[in-house]
């Protein structure tokens, strides 16, 4: 790997991606852009990308917040749980979670076991900002996102910290984080 520099070969890329053997998986809060940051990995290692999320959907045929309105969360993350399993059966790919699903214990050992596991991380500020251009977080829905995101952050920080690789999204372009974590995961391989 090239030292000192924000960015790798395409050669030392290549190189990389040869030696991933399983899923790549990225956790942590919502709005920290795992969707965003993991299609941008997927395409640098030429991987599939799947977001959970969508899978989740498609799955059990209604949006997630119809999910949570309808059954609840605890329904919502047996089900989450099935569909990141059925994930984990596939080549090499690049995944992102939804924020609480590393939190769940069975789905959490099921991606130390089977997965590279990512917890990408980022500050309080960052994530209210991102969370607040949708409305579509079930978990916002009732209360002042500010207040909510400090709580969540606080209560789910002790499960994301048990991921083996942790690296931090700043400001800036989405490469930059796609590339923290390619040097992450080799220098854990």
């Amino acid at each position: 790997m090239t030292n000192g520099n924000s960015s790798l070969s395409d050669a030392e890329i290549a190189a990389l991606a040869r030696r991933i053997d399983r899923p790549i998986v990225l956790v942590g809060m919502m709005g920290v852009g795992k969707s965003t940051v993991g299609r941008k990995l997927a395409g640098l290692l030429h991987l599939p990308f799947a977001d959970a999320d969508d899978e989740i959907e498609k799955a059990a045929q209604m949006p997630i917040t119809e999910i949570f309105e309808r059954f609840g969360e605890d329904y919502f993350r047996d089900g989450e749980r099935r569909v990141i399993d059925r994930m984990m059966d596939e080549q090499p790919s690049v995944i992102a979670t939804g924020g609480g699903a590393f939190c769940q214990e069975d789905t959490r050992a099921l991606l130390l076991d089977k997965a590279i596991t990512v917890w990408l991380d980022c500050d309080t500020d960052t994530l209210v900002e991102r969370v607040s251009r949708k409305d579509t977080r079930p978990l916002l829905r009732d209360g002042d996102p500010r207040e909510i995101i400090t709580r969540l952050k606080r209560e789910r920080e002790p499960h994301y910290s048990q991921a083996p690789i942790h690296v931090t999204s700043k400001a800036g372009p989405h490469q930059q984080a796609a590339m923290r974590i390619l040097k992450a995961i080799d220098q854990w391989l």
